[in-house]
């Protein structure tokens, strides 16, 4: 097997790292257009058209930039899986399209990477041909990098598209236009709301002396927001209701008050029948 050339050596490095600083130039133009859109969002929220318009170009470069940088990347990732097509002396055909459009497109970007490999093609393949991808006189550039490395302004058409969809994204009422009113009188198309049918309902009939006494006393039915819960049955509550049990389960002793206090007993007078009796046997002794 025959030794790989030094240039094809730093060729593969070359695009090996090309292809990581094209990853990540394209997602640091992501971020920054995202931060455009939301610009250009809060301009149209703030009737600003005119200044939206303008500064949703630079919007618009960038994703230009980001479809060429995709393009770049894969004709790099093309060129690094047959890297072994590089070696012959002679440019194979399947791969003139992506050597010239790299030598073509590498002095407009900014990745050094590819100025690098940029040198090392025209090394391998000469002056000449590199003049041929410069000049594009045989029209093997990509069409899409041509289109790409335009300088020229957007359309119109291309704009109004930009500002649309931005207001889309951002739900931010721009460029809708505005529904005809409907007439007078003619509710049929408008949203039913419980407020609207409330209104249409017919009022109670009540009574002025009705009326002016249910403006005046409240509702048995509200209650104060600030509720006490009663006091439960405790010492501390000087009148608790006692529920007494069933009498059939359980027979409860009536509960003690007091002790009874002892009094004396009545004093009782000597009836009529005593005091005959006493005298009868007074008057005995008398006659013996």
């Amino acid at each position: 097997m025959a030794p790989v050339s030094p240039v094809i050596s730093k060729l593969k490095v070359a695009l090996k790292l090309s292809i990581s600083r094209l990853r990540m130039a394209q997602q640091k133009e992501e971020a920054l257009a995202k931060v455009n859109r939301r610009q250009m969002a809060q301009l149209l929220e703030n009737g600003k058209e005119e200044s939206a318009r303008i500064r949703v170009e630079n919007v618009i470069r960038q994703d230009i930039a980001v479809e060429l940088m995709e393009i770049l990347e894969l004709y790099c990732e093309l060129l690094l899986a047959r890297i072994g097509l590089l070696d012959a002396k002679e440019c194979d055909p399947g791969l003139e399209e992506a050597v010239k459009s790299l030598i073509y497109a590498a002095p407009r970007s900014e990745i050094k990477e590819l100025h690098q490999v940029r040198q090392l093609l025209v090394e391998k393949y000469g002056k000449e041909f590199a003049m041929t991808a410069i000049e594009n006189s045989d029209g093997k550039v990509s069409e899409r990098v041509l289109k790409k490395l335009r300088v020229e302004p957007p359309e119109e058409r291309l704009v109004m598209l930009y500002l649309k969809e931005i207001a889309r994204t951002y739900n931010i009422e721009w460029g809708v236009t505005p529904s005809t009113p409907p007439p007078p009188g003619d509710d049929d198309d408008e949203p039913s709301t419980g407020l609207k049918e409330r209104t249409k309902e017919a009022p109670l009939s009540v009574d002025g002396k009705e009326a002016e006494l249910s403006l005046a006393t409240p509702p048995k039915a509200l209650r104060s927001p600030i509720h006490v819960a009663p006091p439960s049955p405790t010492t501390e509550n000087l009148h608790p209701i006692i529920k007494m049990p069933d009498p059939p389960r359980f027979q409860a002793k009536p509960p003690v008050l007091a002790k009874p206090v002892a009094r004396p007993a009545p004093i009782t007078k000597p009836s009529d029948d005593d005091d005959l009796a006493r005298r009868f046997a007074a008057l005995g002794g008398l006659k013996k």
